[in-house]
């Protein structure tokens, strides 16, 4: 598996990706009827900010994209997305991704990496951020409308790249 830079050719692997997992409504606060255009603006973000796939043999497997948390006094922490093919789960894509977020974000002399809305609900991502470092640092309660769970809390996540 590499990860490289997006190109826009890669988007009608990606679409799929971020489409499938909208739909379901159960992990991300992104309106479940969002179409492709919004997906697109919303996902291709632009320079400083980078956009990644995971790629092997040809096939996208997940995308991660990574910006600045906030502009001014806030832009000194990064944030971003994981997105991996649901048929790619369990496979170490999102590790990769989220080990390139964070080296990004060093590279780029951010202070850390907050994700500010990680559904208490979604187990295997909490995992995976845990694995890579992240703390939950504060959670906002029944903040998450899960289809099937109903209001369930979402948490703030950081990473110091300090220490």
């Amino acid at each position: 598996m590499q990860i490289r830079a997006y190109d826009e050719g890669d988007w009608p692997q990606v679409w799929p990706i971020i489409e499938a997992i909208v739909r379901k409504a159960d992990t991300f606060c992104y309106d479940p009827l969002l179409n492709e255009a919004q997906a697109h603006a919303m996902w291709v973000v632009p320079p400083p900010g980078h956009v990644v796939v995971a790629v092997n043999d040809g096939r996208i497997l997940g995308t991660s994209n990574m910006y600045a948390n906030r502009p001014g006094p806030g832009s000194h922490i990064a944030s971003g997305n994981l997105m991996v093919a649901p048929d790619e789960r369990g496979r170490g894509v999102g590790q990769a991704l989220g080990g390139y977020l964070l080296a990004w974000a060093r590279e780029s002399g951010y202070a850390g990496v907050q994700f500010n809305a990680v559904a208490a609900s979604n187990a295997p991502a909490l995992k995976l951020y845990e694995r890579l470092g992240f703390t939950v640092v504060g959670t906002v309660p029944g903040a998450f409308r899960h289809p099937d769970q109903g209001f369930v809390g979402l948490h703030v996540m950081y990473h110091d790249l300090h220490s």
